[in-house]
């Protein structure tokens, strides 16, 4: 896995096909481990069901990459994250950290992202208490 590969996987624009089973297959060991700050799955299965879900959620979807770093066996991914659902564009900067076996395959994908801010501050009332807890507990 080199840095055009995953350039590649992480690409999504709006109104493009999704990656493949088949290119996931490629790209990901049937151990895989994936952890994101809504869900952990483990096993390939699990994986394409959670990608499968997410699309199926979603009127669309958008990944773009930004920075890629490899390092041996573990490489970096920041990326935004584009979801519209409902007429409303949600917008998720964030980083993966993919840690590769032997032969190349992704074995442990691990995302971190702000979920809970540009998922509910577009939303009346619930925003308005969103960014009073940020300005409480963060600022």
């Amino acid at each position: 896995m080199d840095i055009s590969q995953l350039r590649a996987l992480f690409s999504k624009p709006y109104g493009a096909p999704a990656p493949t089973e088949q290119q996931w297959r490629e790209a990901y060991s049937e151990d895989v481990v994936f952890e994101d700050p809504t869900q952990k799955k483990t096993g390939l299965k699990a994986y394409l069901d959670a990608q499968e879900g997410l699309l199926r959620r979603c009127d669309d979807v958008l990944l773009k990459p930004l920075a890629i770093a490899c390092d041996g066996n573990t490489a970096f991914v920041e990326w935004e994250m584009g979801l519209k659902i409902k007429g409303i564009e949600f917008i998720y900067p964030g980083a993966t950290r993919l840690l590769l076996n032997d032969d190349g395959k992704i074995v442990d994908h691990r995302d971190y992202f702000d979920f809970v801010g540009p998922t509910f501050e577009p939303v009346p009332v619930i925003g308005s208490f969103v960014r009073w807890l940020y300005k409480r507990f963060v600022s």
